[in-house]
């Protein structure tokens, strides 16, 4: 019962006994859950909150960044850990009878790529912990239901996964057309009511279904003002990319999965990373069939496609040939998860060409340049060792086969950037360009190929199992 207190001694201890013979062990746990939706794919859970244990709040706090920013509570992780242990047992018992309650997000606003502002709900520390309790908890069940087109916030996917197994059906597929397809304001569109149906396929358990609601009516407080939540879950929060995905898992993979096998006309490939999608059709009219069907779709679902992002374009081997001929130029390009991808030849075959986006790439050189403006009164060392860091991971995302010219060109401004902000330390702006060599060799990462060929990675993963579920 919700309203009985927990049990001191034993709330970390396996809630399955062992077998009468006891030499089998019975399959207990998360692993038991996850077998058990493996097994039944219409199988509904109605005991899942006795999964949530101390011994898995301790590890759901773990496993939360340690330089987040605070909720409305102001508590952040480093204040939290010096209690965790003694803090844990009373969240853990709160939980359990019903005493927990949801606090409000608090809003920002950070800039996109695009001059606009993204808001994002940044939640209290201890909501932050129940909701990543919560998603290990229903991860366990939705990793087996998710269909293999859907990359995004998965264990074990990536955005080079998705990339990858984009390029390989680009290539391996007979793909003429391209649907970029951005649904529009996302996050903010959610039906409250339909996310919880789409819950209860799964979920029988209304004590995780009491927490999840609480958490999308909590709201948001921002100057002060708090505005109650009446659609849409606050991007940003832990358990926020788990519902996405669920949310379009139903409204969406479902029904493009079943469509392609039964109404679609030649080669159709998907590729879906969150709310950004891929397709790529052989022929025009499926094409735009697809678009107008998903168009209803979404729509009985109270969400839209974006008009300005959504685009149908020709492309693959044969768009430089057909719009060549109808004297319409070069091929158009599209971007997905920070790359451009471009028709490209060789040996006067096709290939598939990656390269950073321009704007975002711009934007990224700005912002360094104003860091380095006004950090250059540090010691050398200590802007070497803040830029190699900043340069590694930027070069660890995008160095990609055939980038590597794009790259370049921004490493080399970089430096330039770097060298002014030296230069500028002093009246007497002294910095040769051979001794600045020397810095950039003992403290910055050289240009190279970090990651491998996409179809190395993707069939090494697949290891021969079907490509697209």
């Amino acid at each position: 019962m919700e309203e009985r207190g927990v049990t001191r001694r034993n709330a970390d201890e396996s809630p399955a006994p062992r077998t009468q013979s006891r030499n089998k062990s019975a399959s207990t746990g998360l692993e038991g859950v996850r077998e058990a939706a493996r097994r039944n794919r219409r199988l509904r859970f109605t005991a899942l909150l006795h999964h949530v244990t101390p011994s898995l709040l301790v590890e759901s706090f773990y496993a939360l960044r340690k330089q987040a920013a605070a909720g409305v509570d102001g508590v952040t992780w480093h204040d939290y850990e010096s209690q965790l242990h003694g803090r844990v047992h009373d969240l853990h018992r709160e939980i359990h009878t019903g005493a927990y309650r949801a606090q409000p997000s608090r809003r920002v606003h950070i800039p996109k790529a695009d001059g606009k502002m993204r808001p994002l709900g940044i939640a209290a520390l201890e909501d932050k912990i129940v909701q990543q309790a919560i998603a290990t908890v229903l991860g366990a069940i939705y990793e087996q239901d998710f269909l293999g087109f859907s990359y995004g916030f998965r264990q074990g996917r990536s955005q080079h996964d998705a990339l990858d197994a984009l390029s390989e059906g680009i290539t391996g597929r007979k793909v003429n057309w391209i649907l970029d397809a951005d649904i529009r304001s996302f996050f903010d569109e959610i039906s409250h009511e339909w996310m919880l149906r789409f819950l209860e396929h799964r979920i029988a358990d209304r004590r995780v279904i009491r927490l999840i609601r609480k958490w999308m009516k909590a709201g948001t407080i921002e100057n002060g003002r708090r505005t109650a939540s009446v659609r849409g879950v606050p991007q940003g929060s832990v358990i926020s990319p788990l519902l996405a995905n669920i949310y379009l898992h139903y409204a969406l993979d479902l029904w493009a999965h079943q469509w392609r096998q039964r109404h679609a006309v030649g080669d159709v490939i998907l590729v879906r990373y969150a709310d950004d999608s891929v397709m790529g059709f052989q022929h025009e009219g499926t094409a735009r069939r697809f678009l107008a069907e998903m168009r209803e779709r979404l729509a009985k679902f109270e969400l839209g496609l974006h008009p300005d992002k959504t685009r149908l374009i020709q492309f693959g081997r044969f768009a430089a040939k057909d719009r060549r001929a109808r004297g319409l130029g070069k091929p158009e390009t599209f971007d997905f998860l920070g790359f451009t991808h471009c028709c490209g030849q060789y040996s006067g075959g096709f290939k598939l060409v990656r390269l950073t986006i321009k704007k975002r790439m711009r934007a990224t050189l700005a912002a360094i340049r104003a860091t380095l403006m006004r950090r250059r009164h540090d010691p050398v060392p200590v802007q070497g060792r803040w830029l190699c860091r900043v340069l590694r991971g930027y070069l660890n995302y995008h160095a990609v086969p055939g980038n590597m010219c794009r790259l370049g060109g921004f490493l080399s401004e970089v430096h330039r950037a770097w060298r002014h902000a030296l230069m500028r330390r002093g009246q007497r702006p002294r910095m040769p360009w051979a001794r600045f060599k020397r810095l950039i060799k003992k403290y910055l990462p050289p240009c190279r190929v970090v990651h491998p060929l996409p179809s190395e990675r993707f069939h090494a993963k697949t290891s021969g199992r079907s490509r697209m579920r």
